[in-house]
């Protein structure tokens, strides 16, 4: 496990066999990362937010609490999970809002998905299997597995495969992976593998 001496680890988190952690790299109390996982320079993971195993968060990337990322996730740069339904500084007669007092939700990131640089994924949200995220695309609604998603707000463009190559249409009309051959079909706006 490669650690570095600047990384600030809350020592109630749980940090899995094989982990790479870089500089500046900050993990709340309570978080959870799987085997072999790489956070970048400067990375945050909240208090009690669970990472998978072989998941990659690249440098800057903000991923609050209550998220939940499977296995397999890519994270890129300065990517934002936010996790405020309606977030305010004060309540109405001015006062500080108290955590306790917050609406916190969680982005929920399934296995195998990509989140783009400069992403930014408004909570409550999940992101599907295989899903990926363009860089700079702002996520407001949930994202079906294997689709994917670029705009602001981000909207369906296609379809990706589990090697994360655009999909290309079959002769049957199923949809094919340029780079394994395998084949998916669509139906009512959801992909599933044959």
């Amino acid at each position: 496990m490669g650690i570095a001496t600047s990384a600030e680890i809350d020592p109630s988190a749980v940090i899995g066999p094989g982990c790479q952690i870089r500089t500046l790299v900050q993990v709340g109390e309570y978080a959870r990362l799987g085997p072999d996982c790489i956070l970048g320079r400067g990375a945050y993971i909240g208090p009690g937010v669970v990472v998978g195993r072989h998941c990659v968060i690249q440098d800057y990337a903000v991923v609050y609490q209550p998220s939940l990322l499977e296995d397999g996730v890519f994270v890129g740069a300065a990517a934002v999970f936010t996790n405020d339904a309606h977030p305010r500084a004060i309540s109405p007669d001015g006062t500080r809002k108290a955590i306790d007092e917050r609406d916190l939700v969680g982005v929920t990131v399934r296995t195998g998905a990509s989140i783009g640089a400069n992403a930014v994924c408004i909570a409550p949200l999940t992101i599907g299997r295989w899903a990926m995220v363009a860089a700079g695309a702002v996520v407001t609604e949930d994202v079906p597995d294997y689709a994917l998603v670029a705009g602001v707000p981000a909207q369906r463009i296609g379809w990706v495969g589990r090697s994360g190559m655009p999909l290309r249409a079959g002769a049957d009309g199923s949809l094919v992976c340029p780079v394994t051959g395998e084949e998916y079909t669509e139906h009512d706006g959801l992909l599933t593998r044959d």
